[in-house]
């Protein structure tokens, strides 16, 4: 260090990118051709506007065999709800808009994919007009007498 008699040593240095700059994809990209380690993760069902999330039985799922599977709706349903659409001239997108979810939860309803939820079924039940649990499947639904 003979060669360098300096005292004092000024580095200059330009800030580091804000963090929404840093997660932009022009910043990742950036990174990547300079040869930088990105690290990206993702998270968990974020940024997703699920209403009806299956948490306590998803490893059951993934464990799922022959013995052990979840009950499906019945094929039976499906063809009920399909037969209710089609008398009141709904399409399945149309149906899914009128109790607030997506048209795939109707496809896997009529195709007995779909693990029943009563709050789902309970809403095509109100707007066909059907009954879709229970006993008396595929009978109109009665109007309960109003509470006075």
């Amino acid at each position: 260090m003979a060669e360098s008699d300096w005292d004092t040593v000024t580095v200059l240095r330009k800030k580091g990118p804000t963090a929404a700059q840093a997660k932009s994809k022009q910043a990742i990209a950036a990174a990547q051709r300079r040869g930088e380690d990105v690290e990206t993760s993702k998270k968990w069902s974020a940024g997703q506007n699920k209403q009806h999330l299956v948490t306590k039985n998803t490893s059951k799922l993934d464990r799922e065999t022959e013995e052990l599977h979840h009950e499906r709706v019945p094929l039976e349903v499906g063809k009920y709800i399909q037969q209710g659409r089609g008398d009141k001239g709904l399409t399945q997108k149309d149906l899914a808009t009128k109790i607030n979810e997506k048209p795939q939860v109707i496809a896997d309803y009529e195709c007995g994919k779909a693990i029943p939820n009563n709050q789902v079924m309970g809403k095509i039940e109100r707007v066909l007009g059907l009954k879709l649990r229970g006993k008396d499947i595929g009978l109109p639904l009665e109007a309960k007498p109003k509470k006075k």
